[in-house]
C-alpha cells in the first residue's frame, strides 16, 4: 500500500490485465442537458433542480466521472460520489475488504457483469464527511489508455444507483455539504484555468478562502452593527442601552464602508489578473508591427510584408510574460486611406485602442526625430486613449546610422514620454529590455497577486458589493431620522456579502458558476 492521494506513475500500476473484448465508445454527452427517457434534452433548469435536490439531502444518488484530462495519458483518474461510492468499489475490485481511507491500494479491477478483468489499478477509498465532496467518494487510478478508460465507466455506469455527473457537480456537491463557498468554488474553477503564475496565485488563495474569509468577516461586523441597534431601539427607553452604542454603530459603518470602497476601487487588478491584460500594438503602417507580435510569441501568427497596410483584420494571441497574462493585438497600421478594407482595419484598430489596457506603440528608429519633443508629436499622432499605459517601441534599431545618436544613449528615456526602448525585430536586439519594460508595467496594472487582501475578480462580486455600499450610504441617510428604516439597511447589506458567499441565494447564480467546470470537478 501507497500513503497518499496524487496519481502514481504508469508504472507503479502494474501491467495491465489480459485484453478483453473490444469495448465501444461511451456515448457522447448531449449538448445542452442530458436526455430523457423520451429521447428529448433535459431542461437546464431541471438538471440544475435535481442536482440540488439529490445533494442536499443525505441520502440521493452516486454520481461519477472521469477527473483527469480525456484524451490518452499514463494514468486517469476516475472518481466516484455519493452513497453507492463504496458499493462501487467493493464490486468493481471483487472484495468486500475496502483500503483503509485515504490510502492507496493496489487492486485488479473487474466487469460487474462477467467478471473480466478490465485493469490493474491503484484504488483509494475517502469515506464523507472527510472527503473533497463530503460524501462518501472512492477513486481509481487506471492506465490512461481509452479502452480502459471507457471500459472502467461504462462497468460503473451498469451498476445501480450510479449516473455520470454534469459539469461541475462534484464542487456543487462540496459547496451543498458546507466544504467550501461560492468564492471558494470560483477560485477552484480559475485555479483549474490558470495559464499564467499570477494567475495561479490569486486563484489558490481565494480556492483556500482567503476572500471568503473578507467578506465573512464584512458580515460579522454588520451582524454585531445590527445586534447593537436593534438592543438600542429595544431597551433605549429603560435607560438600559447607553447613548455610546450609536456612536460604535456609526463609527463601525463607516469604516466599513470605507474598506469596501477601496476594495470596489481596486478590483480592476484581480480582473485583469483573471482574464488577461488587453494590449494592443499600435502604429503607423510598415513599421514592424506585425514583426514584434511574431517575435513575442515566437511564432509567424501574422503575416510580414514590406507593402504598407498588409495587417487588415485584428490578430489576437495570448502570451505569459512574467508570470501575467497578455492578450496581445496586432492591428492595421494607423493612417488615412482611400482603401474600403484597409479603411475598417484602421477603424477596428481605432476600436481596440479605445478599449485596450495597455498600448504598445510602435515608430520607426530610423524615421522618428531623436528629440523629446519630436517623438511626443509622433507618439500623439496616433491618438491613444488618455491615461491609458504605453510602452513605446522604437523599432529598426539596427537602421540607425552609427551608434544612434541620442535614440541609443537614452535622450527618449526623459519625461513626458512613456516607457521607451529600442528594439530590432529582425535580430532581436532589444527583445530582454522591452520584455522587462512589459513585465513591469503587467505587475503595476495587475498587482502582486500575494500581497495585500485579495482582490476582486468577478463582476458578481463587484455588482453585489456595489449594492452593500449603496444600503450603508442609506444607512447613513436614514440613521438620524429612523433607526428602524437604519436597522433595514444593514440588514440589506448583510444579504448582498451572503450573496457572493452563497449563504443567502445561491441557487439564482449556481448553474452560472458551475456550468464552466469540466465534468469530472
Amino acid at each position: 500500500m501507497v500513503r497518499g492521494s496524487a496519481a502514481a506513475g504508469a508504472g507503479a500500476l502494474g501491467p495491465p490485465g489480459p485484453p478483453g473484448p473490444p469495448v465501444p465508445p461511451p456515448v457522447p454527452p448531449v449538448p445542452g442537458g442530458r436526455r430523457d427517457k423520451g429521447g428529448g434534452a433535459e431542461p437546464e433548469s431541471s438538471r440544475w433542480a435535481r442536482c440540488l435536490s439529490s445533494s442536499a439531502g443525505v441520502g440521493g444518488d452516486t454520481i461519477f466521472a472521469l477527473s483527469s484530462a480525456p484524451g490518452r495519458c499514463g494514468v486517469a483518474v476516475i472518481r466516484a460520489s455519493g452513497p453507492g461510492s463504496r458499493g462501487a468499489l467493493q464490486t468493481l475490485t471483487g472484495t468486500p475488504k475496502l483500503p483503509p481511507p485515504r490510502v492507496l491500494a493496489l487492486r485488479r479491477i473487474r466487469d460487474p457483469d462477467t467478471a473480466e478483468t478490465l485493469d490493474r489499478g491503484l484504488v483509494v477509498w475517502f469515506p464523507g464527511p472527510r472527503s473533497f465532496t463530503g460524501e462518501d467518494c472512492a477513486e481509481l487510478h487506471v492506465h490512461g489508455g481509452p479502452a480502459v478508460v471507457s471500459g472502467v465507466l461504462r462497468a460503473l455506469g451498469r451498476l445501480p444507483g450510479l449516473r455520470p455527473a454534469d459539469p461541475g457537480e462534484f464542487t456543487l456537491r462540496a459547496f451543498r455539504r458546507g466544504k467550501l463557498d461560492l468564492t471558494a468554488a470560483e477560485g477552484l474553477g480559475d485555479l483549474i484555468r490558470a495559464e499564467t503564475e499570477a494567475q495561479r496565485r490569486q486563484a489558490l488563495r481565494q480556492m483556500e478562502g482567503e476572500l471568503g474569509q473578507l467578506y465573512q468577516r464584512w458580515s460579522d461586523t454588520l451582524t454585531q452593527a445590527l445586534a447593537h441597534l436593534e438592543a438600542y431601539i429595544d431597551f433605549s427607553e429603560d435607560d438600559n442601552v447607553e447613548e455610546e452604542v450609536l456612536s460604535r454603530v456609526d463609527g463601525a459603518v463607516r469604516a466599513l464602508e470605507r474598506e469596501i470602497g477601496a476594495h470596489l476601487r481596486d478590483g480592476r487588478r484581480g480582473e485583469l489578473l483573471r482574464g488577461g491584460v488587453r494590449a494592443v500594438i499600435a502604429g503607423p503602417p510598415n513599421v514592424g508591427k506585425s514583426s514584434l507580435l511574431n517575435l513575442l510569441c515566437q511564432r509567424p501568427a501574422a503575416i510580414v510584408s514590406p507593402v504598407a497596410g498588409t495587417t487588415r483584420d485584428v490578430v489576437e494571441v495570448a502570451l505569459d510574460i512574467g508570470g501575467y497574462p497578455l492578450v496581445l493585438s496586432d492591428t492595421a497600421g494607423l493612417r488615412e486611406t482611400t482603401d474600403l478594407v484597409e479603411r475598417e482595419g484602421v477603424a477596428r484598430a481605432r476600436d481596440r485602442l479605445c478599449q485596450a489596457d495597455l498600448v504598445l506603440a510602435v515608430l520607426d528608429a530610423s524615421a522618428v526625430p531623436p528629440e523629446p519633443a519630436g517623438l511626443g508629436a509622433a507618439l500623439g499622432a496616433l491618438q491613444a486613449p488618455p491615461g491609458t499605459p504605453c510602452v513605446l517601441v522604437l523599432n529598426k534599431a539596427d537602421l540607425l546610422r552609427g551608434d544612434g545618436g541620442p535614440l541609443r544613449h537614452g535622450c527618449a528615456q526623459r519625461p513626458p514620454l512613456p516607457p521607451t526602448t529600442l528594439l530590432s525585430c529582425k535580430t532581436g536586439e532589444g527583445l530582454d529590455r522591452l520584455l522587462e519594460l512589459l513585465a513591469r508595467e503587467l505587475a503595476r496594472l495587475c498587482g502582486d497577486p500575494l500581497c495585500g487582501s485579495p482582490s476582486l475578480t468577478q463582476s458578481r462580486h463587484s455588482r453585489h458589493l456595489g449594492g452593500c455600499a449603496a444600503a450603508l450610504a442609506r444607512f447613513g441617510r436614514e440613521r438620524p431620522r429612523d433607526l428602524a428604516l437604519a436597522a433595514e439597511q444593514l440588514r440589506l447589506a448583510r444579504r448582498e456579502l451572503g450573496r457572493i458567499t452563497g449563504h443567502v441565494g445561491a441557487e439564482d447564480v449556481l448553474d452560472i458558476i458551475f456550468r464552466d467546470f469540466c465534468v469530472g470537478k
